[in-house]
């Protein structure tokens, strides 16, 4: 009798084992629970869903992105808080949320400064390395960078230079580029978290905002908006970032497979977001939004604009000397490519 409990707990244990191997064999080296605000089932979540499924798959299980989609991690600032209190380990980033670790990163968020997707990526592409940096300085890693696309003027009548004054335009919580911007019209924005904004066009407490086609589609923004303008203000950069503790704890080997998929991420998601803009294009003129053409006086308003937010915000966001790279590397584009305009809605 004691032999055959002796072999039954034996079985059991080896069975046990068996099952503790296995459970053990499912669970990755070390997850990295990232935040977007990117909404469930939009193309830029199922990207981020297939660069999570490739990096498990490709480092064999020791890496695994768990992503909290629709902002319900909050707005990138309470992401970024729970970062450092490590309740998240990394976020999918606007270069609002970017700003507040390494603020250099908004001199290619100057409004008015690029006219198309060309002048941005060559620029950036200039700078990328230096930003980098200043980001492990701060104990973060950019995994990849995205651009989101290009931001338009979204209102309720044509903004024109003569009735700035009375709009109620919203900005992203206290993000000094968006302030500054308006401040030196003559504006005084309101600042509201991403989160309230739907609510606060409702209440007609806003009535202008700034956004991409997609962003005002994927939040319903569009549905209180009559006008979009016809030439965009920025192409707001956007980066998967995770904090430099969390990173430092995967294999080498493993991180060059990441290098190589964020390659594929960079170039998938740029496209996607372009793709979903045009997209959401389509829907807005369905829905009766009108374009609100540019003008030459518009276009020198925003010109001037443009130089005086440069200017305004050195010392604040970047250096003169940064300011100054950046610019000249647009002279240069610009000097190769003479006939680079602005894009246009048509």
């Amino acid at each position: 009798m004691k032999n055959i409990v002796l072999i039954i707990c034996v079985m059991l244990f080896g069975i046990g084992v068996s099952f503790v191997d296995a459970a053990e064999k499912d669970k990755p080296g070390v997850t990295i629970k990232i935040a977007t605000l990117a909404p469930k089932g939009s193309a830029l979540m199922n990207v981020l869903e297939e660069l999570r499924n490739r990096v498990r798959e490709e480092t064999k299980n020791e890496v695994y992105f768990k992503i909290y989609p629709g902002a319900i991690q909050g707005d990138e600032k309470d992401v970024l808080t729970k970062i450092r209190l490590g309740q998240l380990q990394g976020g999918a980033f606007t270069s609002n949320g970017m700003g507040r670790i390494v603020p250099e990163v908004r001199v290619t968020d100057i409004p008015y400064l690029f006219k198309n997707y060309e002048e941005v990526a060559y620029v950036r592409s200039k700078i990328k390395d230096k930003l980098e940096k200043l980001f492990d300085e701060k104990d973060f890693v950019v995994v990849a960078w995205a651009d989101i696309g290009f931001v338009h003027l979204f209102s309720k009548e044509p903004v024109t230079a003569e009735n700035l004054k009375n709009l109620k335009v919203w900005v992203w919580g206290d993000d000094v580029l968006s302030m500054t911007i308006w401040k030196t019209v003559g504006v005084t924005p309101i600042s509201l978290s991403i989160t309230d904004v739907l609510t606060s066009l409702s209440t007609k407490l806003i009535d202008t905002a700034p956004s991409t086609p997609f962003g005002a589609v994927a939040f319903r923004w569009y549905t209180k908006f009559n006008y979009i303008s016809e030439i965009p203000s920025t192409d707001p950069s956007s980066a998967l970032l995770v904090s430099k503790n969390t990173w430092n704890k995967i294999s080498p080997e493993s991180k060059e497979k990441i290098a190589r998929i964020a390659e594929w991420y960079h170039t998938t998601i740029t496209t996607t977001n372009r793709k979903a803009n045009a997209d959401s294009l389509k829907i807005l003129k369905d829905a009766g939004i009108k374009v609100a053409p540019a003008t030459e006086k518009s276009i020198k308003f925003v010109t001037d604009m443009q130089m005086k937010t440069r200017e305004a915000l050195i010392g604040k966001l970047y250096s003169r000397e940064l300011l100054n790279e950046v610019l000249g590397y647009l002279d240069e584009y610009r000097k190769m490519n003479p006939n680079s305009d602005y894009i246009r809605i048509q």
